[in-house]
């Protein structure tokens, strides 16, 4: 499995196909080309930029998209091509086995309505990746590798510190990065470097893990 992360909270994972997780609008557009199937967490923008992923499905008419069943309003233009996944479903995508994980977006504020967020556990069988969309829903499963949300109206650091240590991955990558300064990032990143129990890294967009 190679994974790239690409700007913010989109990720690319490749291996008998290509499977892409959260393409949003803060994200480049070319991780999309090629894939066979895209996961989505929630309807936030940042997490599904819907011209580019209608554009895609466009251009690629067996391209698969998965969600939760909230976030359809949202894929109307392509629907066809929409599968609902419901917590704790189970589906095979782009040939990777994955499972969805919490149903609920972390809270913004008590005024701010909660909406659907799925977590995605995802595996080649031999190597699995975690990615929580907007949540810290921890997965009852071991996890390779984990993506870990850096930085979110909806948290503060001592929450992805903890939930770091909750899941106890074999390594770690800050998610969810776009919205520090340099500044502020390194800040953050000594402190899960630090604290969270692995090893943790953030990495530049266009970085490919193996």
């Amino acid at each position: 499995m190679r994974v790239t992360k690409f700007t913010h909270s989109c990720l690319r994972l490749e291996g008998d196909g290509v499977l892409v997780v959260d393409p949003g609008v803060f994200s480049e557009r070319s991780a999309l080309d090629g894939a066979d199937a895209v996961l989505i967490t929630h309807e936030h923008p940042d997490h599904v930029d819907v011209e580019g992923l209608a554009d895609a499905v466009s251009r690629r008419p067996g391209l698969r998209v998965y969600a939760h069943a909230d976030v359809l309003p949202q894929l109307s233009a392509f629907v066809g091509a929409v599968t609902t996944v419901e917590p704790g479903g189970e589906l095979s995508a782009a040939g990777f086995t994955v499972r969805a994980y919490g149903g609920a977006h972390a809270v913004i504020h008590e005024d701010i309505p909660r909406i659907a967020n799925l977590g995605y556990l995802i595996s080649d069988g031999a190597h699995s990746v975690y990615t929580p969309g907007d949540s810290f829903t921890v997965p009852e499963a071991e996890v390779d590798t984990l993506f870990v949300p850096l930085n979110a109206p909806w948290m503060k650091l001592s929450e992805a510190i903890d939930f770091v240590r909750a899941v106890r991955p074999g390594r770690a990558y800050a998610l969810h990065d776009s919205l520090l300064t340099a500044t502020g990032a390194q800040v953050s990143n000594g402190h899960l470097d630090r604290l969270g129990g692995t090893k943790y890294a953030q990495v530049a967009p266009g970085t490919t893990l193996d």
